[in-house]
C-alpha cells in the first residue's frame, strides 16, 4: 500500500455511522456543513445492529408473549400459545432492515457523503481511508469520532471466548436457552434475565465483581429481590468467580462464596460487564489525542479533544455506555463545529431497562444524594394503589422521589412499573429544570393513569398523598 500524495479535500469527516455518527453527520448538514460520513460496517452501527434494537426486539416479545398467557383474565380465550424463535429473529432482522434502511434515507436527503472503509489519522488534519485494495487520503476542517466500544469479556472467559455470549452476540442466539446463566449487574444483564425467564428458560444471574446488589437506588434492588424472587430467577451475590469449564455441552461455572467453593451449570453464558473503546486502529498518538489509562478519549462539554477541531462522542468517551449519551455529544459536536455555544450535561441522564416490570431512574439515587451532604425527603407511592395500574393488571412497583428538605429540589426520581420508561421524562425535565415539589404537585395529571403515581409520590413529600393511608406515611418518614 502506498499513500499517495493527493489528499481529497473535505469539511467535516465523521468516523463512524453509529447513534453519535449519524445524528452528528445530520445535525451538522442542517448547519450549513458538508459532512462525509465513513463506516467500515453499516449505518446505524452496534445499536442498530446488534445491540439497542435487537435487544428491545426480544423484550418487547417476551413482553407480548406474557400477554397472551394473561389473556384470560381478560376474558380472552383461545388454543395453547407457542412460541416460535426462527420467526422472531426473521422479525429482528426485518425491523432492523427497515431502520438502517431509514438512517440511508435520512443521510442521502441531508446531502452526506458515504464512505464504506476502515479511517485513521494520519495527521493532525488528515485521515487514511482503506477498503480492500483502494487507500485514499483526506484531508479535513473537522473531524469526529464515533467508533464505538466493544464489550470486554471477564479474564475467566478467556479460554471460551468464543462461546460466551456478550452484549452484541446475545441477540444472534438461534434457540431459547434451556439453562441460562448470566454475569451482570447492570440494566442489560436484567433485561436478557427477564426475557429469556418469559420464554422457558431457567435462569441464573451472578452478580459481577462480587456485587450485592444491581446497579440501582436501593430501593429498586429491593423490589428487585422480590420480583426475582417471584419469577424464579436465581441470584449469586457476593461471589468471587474463580473458573470456567465447558463439558458435553454445559458451561460449569465455579465461585467463591462465603469462604466456600462451590458450582453452577448452565447451557448458555451470557456476560455483560465493561466496554472496551475502538481507539487502537485510529493512530491518536500520533496526533496528540488524550485518552486516559483505559483508552477513552478525553473531552470536554462540547465533545472536544485535547485537538480542538477534532471531536469524539459515544462509547469512545468516558462515561456510561448509552446511545442517549452519543446522540447527544453527537449533536453537540456538530453545533460547536458550526459556532454555536452548545454542550452536553449527564448529570440527569436516564437509565432504563426494559423488564418486567420495566425500570427507569434519573438523578441521585438515595444512597448519592446522604454521601453528597444533602438532607434528603423521600416521597414514595406503590403503583398497587393507582387505579390504572390495579385495572391492567400490572400492580407491581413504585414511584419514588428523593427532594433536597431544605431547598425542596428534587434530586432523583426512580420507577419500577410498567409505563416507568415514557414516564421518566416527565421526571427528567422536572430534574434538569430544578423542579421543587410544589412544580409538580400543582399541573393536572390524566385519569386513570401511571401519572399520577408520579403526583402522589411527590404528594407523599408532604404528606398529601390521598392514596397512601396516614400510617403508611408517617413509617415511611421514620426509614430516612
Amino acid at each position: 500500500m502506498v499513500v499517495g500524495e493527493l489528499a481529497h479535500e473535505r469539511d467535516v469527516i465523521i468516523i463512524g455511522g453509529g447513534p453519535g455518527g449519524y445524528h452528528a453527520a445530520i445535525r451538522a448538514a442542517q448547519l450549513g456543513r458538508s459532512v462525509t460520513l465513513v463506516e467500515q460496517d453499516q449505518l446505524g452501527g452496534i445499536c442498530l445492529n446488534k445491540g439497542c434494537i435487537p435487544s428491545k426486539i426480544l423484550t418487547q416479545s417476551a413482553e407480548k408473549f406474557t400477554s397472551f398467557l394473561e389473556g384470560e383474565n381478560w376474558g380472552l380465550e383461545g388454543g395453547d400459545i407457542s412460541f416460535n424463535f426462527n420467526k422472531l429473529q426473521q422479525y429482528k432482522q426485518k425491523k432492523i432492515e427497515q431502520l438502517r434502511t431509514g438512517v440511508e434515507a435520512l443521510c442521502k436527503a441531508n446531502k452526506i457523503e458515504i464512505l464504506n472503509g476502515s479511517a485513521f489519522f494520519l495527521s493532525e488534519d488528515k485521515v487514511g481511508i482503506e477498503k480492500g485494495d483502494k487507500f485514499d487520503v483526506f484531508r479535513f476542517r473537522n473531524a469526529i469520532i464515533a467508533t464505538g466500544g466493544t464489550p470486554e469479556k471477564p479474564p475467566w472467559t478467556r479460554e471460551l471466548s468464543e462461546l460466551v455470549f456478550d452484549q452484541h452476540s446475545i441477540s444472534d442466539l438461534s434457540e431459547i436457552p434451556d439453562k441460562l446463566l448470566i454475569y451482570g449487574s447492570d440494566y442489560i444483564a436484567l433485561e436478557i434475565g427477564m426475557a429469556f425467564q418469559a420464554l422457558g428458560s431457567k435462569v441464573t444471574m451472578i452478580l459481577d465483581d462480587g456485587k450485592e446488589d444491581f446497579d440501582f437506588d436501593q430501593s429498586i434492588c429491593r423490589e428487585l429481590k422480590r420480583i426475582l424472587k417471584k419469577k424464579k430467577i436465581d441470584v449469586v451475590r457476593n461471589s468471587e468467580v474463580l473458573k470456567l469449564q465447558f463439558k458435553e455441552d454445559m458451561f460449569t461455572v465455579t465461585f467463591e462464596l462465603k469462604g466456600k467453593i462451590e458450582t453452577i451449570s448452565g447451557t448458555h453464558l451470557f456476560v455483560s460487564t465493561t466496554i472496551r473503546p475502538n481507539t487502537n486502529q485510529l493512530g491518536l498518538s500520533r496526533i496528540g489525542v488524550e485518552q486516559c489509562a483505559a483508552g477513552f478519549i478525553k473531552v470536554d462539554a462540547q465533545s472536544r479533544t485535547t485537538q480542538k477541531h477534532i471531536f469524539a462522542v459515544g462509547d469512545v468517551t468516558e462515561g456510561p455506555a448509552l446511545a442517549v449519551k452519543a446522540i447527544k455529544q453527537g449533536k453537540t459536536a456538530a453545533e460547536a463545529i458550526a459556532g454555536i455555544q452548545s454542550q452536553s450535561d449527564f448529570h440527569f441522564i436516564p437509565i432504563v431497562a426494559h423488564t418486567q416490570p420495566a425500570i427507569a431512574s434519573a438523578g441521585l439515587t438515595e444512597k448519592e444524594a446522604i454521601n453528597l451532604g444533602n438532607d434528603i425527603e423521600i416521597g414514595q407511592f406503590s403503583l398497587s394503589a393507582n387505579g390504572f395500574s390495579t385495572l391492567a393488571g400490572k400492580k407491581e412497583g413504585f414511584i419514588k422521589v428523593i427532594s433536597c428538605k431544605e431547598k425542596q429540589v428534587l434530586l432523583g426520581i426512580h420507577m419500577v412499573g410498567t409505563g416507568a420508561i415514557e414516564l421518566i421524562s416527565a421526571g427528567i425535565t422536572a430534574l434538569e429544570m430544578a423542579a421543587r415539589d410544589e412544580d409538580l404537585i400543582f399541573p393536572n395529571y390524566p385519569h386513570p393513569s401511571v401519572n399520577e403515581g408520579l403526583l402522589e409520590a411527590v404528594e407523599a413529600l408532604r404528606n398529601q398523598a390521598i392514596h397512601i393511608p396516614p400510617k403508611s406515611i408517617n413509617e415511611q418518614k421514620l426509614k430516612v
